[in-house]
């Protein structure tokens, strides 16, 4: 399953949302979610009256899915604000690693595993499910997170509340690969939770992208035993950001065979979302960016015409609803030529490619950029120079 931390950890890394901007998020994540079960649940603030605000507001909006559950410290103070927000669940930040412990809390180990002990149970008193984020778990002494997560599992089975855990690689220091080491290797440091006795179900990961590795980890997460998969829309997070929410819809399609209801077509959703917001999306951006689907290579272009599945990976405007895409310069060839006029004008491409002025119009493509143009042609150029060579072509 997917989890979300777009409304916690975009906020962080862009700026404080509105109560609206924080609405249209939520309610493109649950049109993602479609009729599934598969985007769990999404993280929220508690902390300032617009917190709450926004938690309100998700409250009220009535769906099921994504669940908004609370992002805390783990402080009885903010377990207080959890109850009163009328939450069922809670992240609970538990940092893990020894220069967290050191240099953040100041305390010995036993004082700070203490200390997440006691607020852990105060959440457990008050009826929260808790799932504690073992911040900087990949530079972590591992023996010291696991016997940690095994008293809070105890813990949690006193209350007869199940506590889970996020395994959260803060700097993006994991490494996906099953030779590599825990606390960094992802496979191996999922396995040792799990031989420890720490069910899959009860796992997330939530990597960030500081080295380009966070869809990887993620997916090594999955594939190792995490349940769980800690995303935001756009991989929107601190410094370079989390791993993408859209790319791990569309790998849970791959995984799965099958999207189980969701409605993978509003992915696109989420940038014209965060483009209101003033957040420029880039044109490349995996699954969902304007050009993702686009190519300038008359190689590619040719390809595209024998057969779309050469050159895409699934059918963009069948799976996301985004059409393919060709920019025509030199690069782009008769092929590309064809390509245009065949989808823009509905023509039939054998028939354009016998036709000997589908050249004039590449000579003239060629002169435009041979006399120093860089841009590709636009729609409207295009339909110019089809219409000068091929009358009977024009757009009606």
């Amino acid at each position: 399953m997917i989890t979300d931390s777009t409304l916690r950890e975009g906020q962080q890394a862009l700026r404080p949302f509105t109560v609206n901007e924080a609405l249209a998020i939520y309610e493109v994540l649950n049109k993602i979610n479609g009729s599934s079960d598969v985007i769990r649940s999404t993280e929220l603030f508690l902390y300032t009256n617009r917190d709450r605000e926004i938690v309100k507001a998700v409250k009220d909006s009535g769906f099921k899915y994504p669940k908004p559950v609370a992002w805390i410290r783990a402080a009885k103070a903010d377990v207080d604000l959890v109850v009163e927000a009328g939450l069922e669940e809670a992240v609970m930040l538990c940092s893990i690693s020894d220069i967290h412990i050191r240099y953040k809390l100041g305390l010995p180990r036993k004082d700070v595993e203490e200390k997440y002990l006691d607020a852990l149970e105060y959440a457990l008193k008050n009826g929260l499910n808790v799932r504690c984020s073992l911040e900087d778990v990949t530079r972590s002494d591992v023996n010291f997170a696991l016997n940690f997560a095994l008293k809070a599992v105890k813990l949690g089975e006193k209350y007869g509340l199940k506590v889970g855990f996020k395994l959260a690689d803060t700097l993006g220091l994991g490494l996906p690969f099953s030779e590599a080491e825990p606390p960094r290797g992802i496979p191996r440091l999922v396995r040792a939770f799990i031989e420890a006795g720490l069910p899959g179900d009860s796992l997330e990961f939530h990597g960030h992208n500081d080295f380009g590795l966070a869809a990887a980890n993620h997916l090594a997460a999955w594939a190792f035993g995490t349940s769980m998969s800690n995303c935001t829309l756009l991989g929107i997070g601190e410094r370079a950001g989390n791993c993408p929410l859209e790319v791990m819809s569309i790998t849970y399609t791959e995984l799965v065979g099958g999207d189980n209801g969701m409605n993978l077509k509003a992915l696109p959703e989420a940038c014209r979302v965060f483009e209101s917001m003033g957040h420029n999306v880039p044109r490349n951006q995996p699954i969902v960016g304007e050009e993702t689907f686009a190519t300038k290579a008359g190689i590619h272009i040719d390809g595209l015409l024998k057969n779309p599945a050469i050159y895409l990976p699934f059918d963009p405007l069948k799976v996301v609803g985004l059409p393919i895409k060709i920019e025509i310069t030199p690069h782009s060839g008769r092929a590309g030529v064809v390509y245009w006029i065949s989808t823009h004008l509905q023509v039939d491409c054998l028939d354009l490619k016998r036709d000997p002025r589908v050249d004039d119009i590449c000579k003239e493509v060629s002169a435009m950029f041979e006399a120093g143009r860089t841009k590709p042609l636009s729609d409207a150029e295009m339909a110019r120079l089809v219409t000068k060579h091929m009358p009977e072509y024009q757009r009606l």
